[in-house]
Formats: C-alpha cells, structure tokens, sequence
C-alpha cells in the first residue's frame, strides 16, 4: 500500500472508543485516462458488537473503502491518504507483510461471490483449515477438527463428511455458509461482508442473514454490512451510511436514516424501493441520470446534476461549493438545504410516497 503524508487531523488517535476508526480517508488510482478519486474524505467509525451499513449504487466506493482497510489494492497505481485505525494499529502506510498477521486473524472479509473466491482445486475444509493453521500454528487435524466445528456452527449439515467436498458440490447458499466459516475460523474482531446476499433466493438471505446476527452476538464482532439493499440494512445494522460518489453524504442510525432520511440522493434510494407498508398506487421513482465521472466530478456537491432540489438553494451553492458532512456526530447529512427545506420536503413530497 502507497501512503502520501497524513493529515494532521487524522494523525492522532481518536478520541472514540470505537474498534475502528477511519478519518479523512481516501483512495486514487492512476488511469491511462487520469486519476480516479474513488474515495474522498471519508470518516467513519464501528464499534465492536455493532454493525454499520455501508449503501449506495455501484461505484460509489463501497468495496474500494473496505478493500483499503483490508490493504487489498495494487500499491503500483494506488495512493491511499488519511488514517485507519483498528484497535492500536494504524494501517495505512502499512507493508503487505505487516498486514497479513492481522487479516484473517483480527480483521476478515467475505466476498461478494463465494464461487469465485473459494479455490475450484481445494475441499472446503482444506481451505478453512488453512486460515487457521496459518495465523495459528494449529496441526492438519486439528485445523481439520476446527473447520468441523465451524461448518457445525454454520449450518452445514453432516458437516464431518462435506468438510472433504469441494466448492462445485455446495449450493450457493452452502458456498455462501463457507465462505462466513472461513472468514470466522479464527474469530476476528471487524468482519466485512461484501454483499454477501447477492443472488441468492429470499429464503436463503434470510438465514445468512439471522446467521451473521448471532454469530456477532457470540463473538461481539463489529461487522460492516457493503449493500445497495436497503432491506438487508434494515434487518442488520445498527447504523448506516449512504455513500455518493466517493463521500459520505448521509450518517446516521437505522431509525434516523431510514425513517427519517435528510438527503435527496437517500430520499431517491428509497423512492426506488418497493414498499409493504406504502401506498400500492404510488410508483416507484428512480434516482435520475447517472452517477458521475469519478476522473471529472462536477463542481460543488457531486449530486447536484441529478437532484430535483437544487433549485431551491440560493447563490448557486450546489454547482459552487462542496457541501460538509453536518453535524460531526450524530444523524447528519452533506447538502445545502436548509433544514427546515428538508423537513418541508420530506414531509409532503416524500413521506407520501414511502408510507
């Protein structure tokens, strides 16, 4: 990983009790077109025992920001800048081989596709049998015995013989299950689950998702859930972020953010969303336009070209000035809207359609 000089501001530690804490984050990388600014200044923080929903369409730098904690991108065309802290340990400026201790072992992941992250040439237990001997020096049976143990804990039925299968002998949902023992073999403090529900049917999303749930209440993992299901955060996360274009935009609790979102691009996410609860002759409305250039952003609040409210701030703030993520703490938002044009909008505009 390649690392400029740090901020003063995200130098120090943080004042939080948080188990990890990023601060003025960001991530570029060198194109044959130009830089990508795929993450901008982000901050946020987890707690051990919680977990925090990360959402926003595809290329707003979900994945890039958690593939950065992981130190997982290709330090020839990367340049990361900021602070992550997890637990005593700063990570950014950290070497491939200082990382590896602490992935697997005190931070995991689980990958967006089980089939393509799974080795085709290895048995299920072979490979979750690895990690632990690995950052364990466990033996090869007692390696196998602890992958036993976590497909038990899993859900994988007679797991004593399918330990010895290989990836293509597993459903999605099994290979899914799998994926989760591995990352949990040797019981990490973060675990970040990169849409770990995706093409799977709604029964088997359900368990995965009861089964992240009590496996964080049993080791008290802090977990970071990357979705563009507002439904999965719903069901799984403490708090939430929305994220646009490389920046935070909206923070907050479930509650807060879902039920009483402050943002235009959140209000389009949930527009876009069925609702049970909601008006059934109500349609569903599209964020409009595209998300922008990630080498060419526009000036001022990168939203603005596709928001139906710029309109209603003066002085042309939306096309001149970068909006900041207010308040620091709590439920906050990055836009130039007052907030009592929020709360007006909301109320007649969008609580309606939501139900």
């Amino acid at each position: 990983m390649t690392t400029q000089a740090k901020p003063q501001a995200a130098a120090g530690r943080s004042d939080s009790s948080a188990f990890l804490s990023v601060r003025d984050l960001a991530v570029r990388f060198k194109t044959e077109d130009g830089i990508v600014n795929a993450v901008d200044g982000l901050s946020f923080e987890v707690e051990k025992g919680t977990t925090l929903g990360i959402v926003g369409e595809s290329g707003s730098g979900k994945s890039v920001t958690n593939l950065a904690i992981l130190g997982l991108h290709n330090p020839a065309v990367t340049t990361i800048t900021g602070s992550i802290r997890l637990g005593d340990d700063e990570l950014v400026g950290m070497t491939n081989r200082q990382l590896e201790p602490l992935r697997g072992n005190k931070m995991a992941m689980i990958f967006q596709d089980p089939l393509t992250a799974l080795s085709p040439y290895y048995t299920i237990g072979r490979q979750i049998g690895e990690v632990f001997r690995k950052h364990t020096g466990a033996s090869k049976k007692e390696a196998r015995d602890r992958a036993i143990e976590m497909l038990t804990k899993v859900g994988i039925p007679q797991p004593t013989t399918r330990v010895d299968d290989f990836p293509h002998q597993f459903s999605g949902g099994m290979r899914q299950r799998a994926m989760i023992a591995m990352s949990l073999v040797c019981d990490p403090d973060l675990l970040i689950a990169d849409e770990p529900t995706t093409a799977l049917d709604v029964t088997v999303q359900a368990q995965i998702l009861d089964l992240l749930k009590d496996l964080q209440q049993e080791f008290g993992t802090a977990i970071i859930m990357i979705t563009h299901d507002l439904g999965v955060v719903a069901q799984t996360a403490h708090k939430v972020m929305v994220m646009y274009a490389g920046r935070a935009v909206e923070r907050g609790t479930v509650r807060e953010v879902l039920k009483t979102p402050q943002h235009p691009y959140t209000w389009g996410l949930l527009s876009s969303m069925p609702s049970l609860s909601g008006p059934l002759d109500v349609p569903l409305t599209p964020v409009r336009g595209t998300p922008p250039s990630l080498i060419n952003l526009p000036s001022g609040c990168p939203f603005n070209p596709r928001c139906d409210h710029r309109e209603q701030v003066t002085g042309g703030k939306c096309t001149g000035e970068r909006p900041l993520l207010a308040p620091a703490t709590g439920h906050a938002t990055a836009c130039h809207l007052a907030p009592a044009q929020k709360q007006d909008i909301f109320i007649n505009q969008i609580q309606p359609r939501l139900g």
